[in-house]
């Protein structure tokens, strides 16, 4: 696949990311493991199609020490034995936050299930999360960014 065009060469671009970024660094505070941050980012990055934020977030996430076993396992998280309660709360928001325009929404018995294992601030850091990398995988998208080139430690959060 070849690119449509490089994002970072349109001037505006670079100061766009910056506060994208910047919001995902934000929300990194509110107390969410940073593993299960990364869950939800592989999580809608694989029902968005997103090979660069795929690249990029399975890279960080082998990196700060998660498994090849659980990568491998989260497109198929409700049938995996691998993920935790909290992990699988966050990976449904998840799934259903990224699915929005598919007209079923985050249900009440969802957003129950996400509220046992997480405080608001951690609840909204995930919708924050999911909002962001949803965002993200959409600018790829469209203009065809490729995954495969991604070096580990170039994430800035």
């Amino acid at each position: 696949m070849e690119a449509r065009l490089n994002p970072f060469d349109i001037e505006f671009v670079p100061r766009f990311a910056k506060h994208l970024i910047a919001a995902a660094t934000a929300t990194a505070a509110a107390g969410v493991p940073p593993a299960t941050l990364e869950l939800v980012r592989i999580r809608a990055s694989q029902i968005n199609g997103c090979s660069g934020c795929l690249d990029m977030h399975t890279k960080e996430a082998l990196a700060a020490g998660e498994t090849p076993l659980r990568l491998s396992l989260v497109a198929a998280w409700r049938d995996a034995t691998v993920f935790t309660e909290s992990e699988r709360a966050a990976l449904e928001l998840a799934e259903l936050g990224t699915r929005l325009a598919d007209g079923g929404g985050v249900g009440d018995e969802a957003w129950a299930s996400a509220a046992k294992q997480f405080d608001e601030p951690q609840l909204l850091a995930i919708v924050c999360q999911v909002a962001l990398i949803n965002a993200f995988n959409r600018m790829n998208v469209m203009t065809r960014q490729p995954g495969g080139d991604y070096q580990p430690g170039h994430l800035p959060i």
